[in-house]
């Protein structure tokens, strides 16, 4: 749960060094791994003990 957080962050640390392409290379690898977790979690089964 916490990759997306370290990507974004390692994108916006690239983005102000300067590396345009690792900035956006991260960017993406971030938007992959919210898509991910999203699919994850949304076909989670809910256990719920009424």
């Amino acid at each position: 749960m916490s990759v997306p957080f370290f990507t974004s962050a390692l994108a916006l640390i690239l983005a102000w060094c300067g590396l345009r392409m690792g900035a956006i290379g991260a960017g993406v690898i971030t938007v992959v791994a919210l898509l991910v977790l999203f699919r994850f979690h949304a076909t989670d089964a809910i256990n719920i003990a009424l």
